[in-house]
């Protein structure tokens, strides 16, 4: 079954599902290494980034595992796929493009006509962050609670129900796998003085500032994840031989925001 040229390269379904049925014929076996991901991509004739979004995809279905400076290999035991493929949610590369145009242009619409009331319910999304920022689940809530709280600040219902959409949709199986692999402390501090920087910008009711802040935001998520699968493969290599696992499972995307 050779390779088929992939017509649109943002659904990454498209590219698990062909691998898929690589692996399922048998044309990748059990224990085989996958080919690199640039091969990949020049083969289906996608982007890097939706070949490791389908990867993900792959690992979250327990078809693929990522092997220490080895490479991504065919697992040996398939656990049952997720059956239901929008329990993965949208590939995360995308999404965080989608909200960087979106919610950059929310936020300079929110600094010029948000009310005291409006700018109280981000200010308390952000004091919450900053409370529960040893703990993950708490300040998750609490950073949706901050990007829907700056689309109701714009006055526009319908923006509400896309920031909504958008934050919703981002939180599946692959953007979860993703934060277990990549997810630190100093990222969550990081992210925390993004958004204290946005709230700045909407009390100052500056719109052009507003807009950088959440757009310099949305970058550094973007950066730090698809950074993420080297920095992995740095730190573990690191390691004495005998400190490394003989499997370990990492996953990554490639920069979204600048290949746009």
């Amino acid at each position: 079954m050779p390779i088929r040229t992939i017509d649109n390269p943002r659904l990454y379904r498209q590219i698990a599902a062909q691998l898929s049925e690589l692996i399922a014929s048998g044309e990748l076996g059990e224990g085989s290494r996958l080919p690199s991901e640039r091969d990949l991509a020049e083969q289906l004739g996608v982007s890097r980034p939706s070949v490791r979004e389908a990867l993900i995809a792959l690992e979250v279905q327990g078809k693929v595992e990522v092997r220490v400076g080895s490479g991504i290999f065919v697992a040996r035991a398939r656990p049952v796929a997720v059956p239901d493929p929008l329990a993965e949610g949208q590939g995360p590369f995308d999404l965080l493009r989608a909200r960087w145009l979106i919610e950059g242009e929310i936020a300079a619409e929110a600094a010029s006509n948000a009310s005291a009331d409006d700018l109280a319910i981000v200010r308390d999304a952000v004091r919450a962050m900053e409370q529960h920022q040893g703990r993950h689940r708490a300040a998750d809530a609490a950073d949706r609670a901050f990007h829907i709280g700056i689309a109701r600040a714009a006055h526009n219902s319908t923006l509400v129900s896309v920031v909504t959409d958008l934050w919703d949709q981002g939180r599946g199986a692959i953007w979860k796998r993703m934060e277990k692999h990549f997810q630190t402390p100093a990222l969550r501090w990081a992210v925390l003085r993004d958004h204290q920087a946005v709230l700045a910008a909407l009390e100052a009711k500056d719109s052009f500032s507003a807009r950088k802040a959440m757009r310099d935001h949305l970058e550094h998520v973007d950066r730090e994840l698809n950074r993420g699968w080297d920095q992995l493969k740095r730190r573990d290599d690191a390691l004495p031989a005998a400190a490394q696992p003989a499997t370990r499972r990492r996953s990554s995307g490639e920069r979204a925001s600048r290949r746009r």
